[in-house]
């Protein structure tokens, strides 16, 4: 942990932002970057996403810290998932493009997908849940937009819809809550209260 202020990616010389590096990883061998048993404990939260839509959906939040050991020892994990498998679309099915969140500076010091380079920003995309992965993740300032491989849509039946797989990335701060938005294929945009890094803890 002595050398993790020159471990962060901040693009702040970056007037137009910059990409972070996305990788394809399995669930449970991600799991080892955090854990040296290869299994975490984490804490998970979710929040209705109010589209104009019937059934149920939502963006859900899930944190965990680095155990010594592992490679991510003491730093905190971040994972996001958009779930609309169970929303109904009312007079269409509305679908979702991406997603932005104030995170603040991303640890780039791990090996997410185990090919001897560092990495930004993993998607599981085999071991776990979802369909949709990113296309890419572009860091201006504190912000991160992801987005995503195609839109994420609601379905005309009930159990139709889609989900991203789960999408994650480090930091050196705890978590706080947090007002992400998402963004419709439409251009609407939708508040919706998610967890980041709390970018005023030491």
């Amino acid at each position: 942990m002595k050398t993790i202020f020159t471990i962060l990616i901040s693009c702040v010389a970056f007037t137009t932002g910059c990409s972070l590096k996305v990788v394809d990883v399995n669930a449970p061998a991600v799991n080892c970057v955090f854990d040296p048993s290869c299994t975490i404990t984490v804490t998970d939260s979710t929040d209705t996403i109010p589209l104009p839509t019937g059934g149920t959906n939502f963006l859900q939040s899930r944190t965990f810290v680095g155990q010594p050991g592992a490679p991510g020892d003491g730093l905190y994990g971040y994972e996001y998932r958009i779930d609309l498998r169970n929303a109904l679309g009312i007079t269409y099915p509305p679908c979702i493009s991406s997603m932005k969140i104030e995170f603040g500076p991303v640890v780039n010091s791990l090996d997410y997908d185990g090919d001897g380079d560092a990495d930004h920003v993993y998607v599981v995309t085999s071991g776990g849940l979802g369909s949709v992965g990113l296309a890419s993740a572009e860091k201006n300032g504190d912000d991160i937009t992801f987005n995503f491989s195609s839109p994420v849509c609601a379905g005309g039946s009930p159990g139709s819809g889609e989900s991203t797989f789960f999408f994650g990335l480090t930091s050196t701060k705890p978590p706080r809550s947090v007002t992400a938005t998402v963004k419709e294929t439409t251009g609407t945009i939708y508040n919706v209260q998610a967890r980041a890094p709390d970018l005023s803890a030491p």
